[in-house]
């Protein structure tokens, strides 16, 4: 009876031992899953205030650009997903906080950001240069990341409530959310992300030529961008 007894409470004792244990284990991973989530949002806020600071220039009142890290802690993640896929695509050229700010202003615009880096990948010749100046044409040259026109800017500008001027367009993060812009207006116009690409490509006047001359609106241009843009599908 008593070796019984003995028995029962060195059980006991092991049991109390084996979940003060398990407790000790759980508050330890609660901890460091809390500090792993600490420095996260500290990452975030870091970034966060790096594009502020970039892009307090330019923006308006009208504009909602309050990404709130705290609120918006799944857009955020999101948004940080593209960026080291689109800083590992490029090989460090796509800057990451181009690649956030492009995260956040597509969610908010509702647009593939994948898309939106294809095409400056094309519009830059691969190079995501933010200084870019086209050659001359008719119009006039290109300028920055997403080369617009001076003819253009202005009034996508103003739709994104944004202010503007020339020097503008070689700011990157400008560069980014005017593309943004565009893309869905465009998109709204068509309903149709071949004429959309092919009318930024081309201009909304020269989609209609190229829609009468071929027949359809599979311009070289916006095939490859979406077709591109369709690799990063897995995220």
């Amino acid at each position: 009876m008593k070796r019984n007894q003995k028995k029962l409470i060195l059980l006991s004792i092991l049991g109390l031992l084996i979940g003060l244990f398990l407790y000790a284990n759980r508050v330890t991973n609660g901890q460091m899953l809390a500090h792993a989530e600490k420095l996260e949002r500290d990452a975030y806020l870091a970034e966060y205030q790096k594009i502020e600071k970039a892009t307090a220039f330019f923006k308006t009142d009208g504009l909602d650009t309050s990404f709130n890290v705290e609120g918006n802690g799944d857009t955020w993640k999101k948004a940080k997903q593209v960026s080291d896929a689109l800083y590992q695509d490029s090989d460090g050229h796509f800057e990451q906080s181009w690649g956030l700010y492009l995260g956040l202003i597509a969610d908010q615009k509702d647009v593939d950001p994948f898309l939106v880096y294809e095409l400056l990948k094309v519009e830059s010749g691969t190079t995501f240069d933010e200084k870019a100046v086209g050659p001359e044409t008719k119009y006039g040259h290109a300028y920055g990341m997403a080369q617009f026109m001076t003819n253009t800017a202005p009034w996508i500008a103003d739709m994104a409530e944004l202010e503007y001027e020339q020097e503008y367009l070689f700011n990157p993060y400008y560069a980014i959310h005017l593309s943004v812009q565009y893309l869905q207006f465009l998109y709204d116009q068509y309903e149709d992300w071949d004429k959309a690409l092919t009318a930024y490509h081309r201009g909304m006047g020269g989609l209609q030529t190229y829609l009468a001359e071929n027949g359809h609106a599979k311009s070289d241009y916006a095939v490859t961008i979406q077709q591109q843009a369709r690799t990063h599908d897995s995220l």
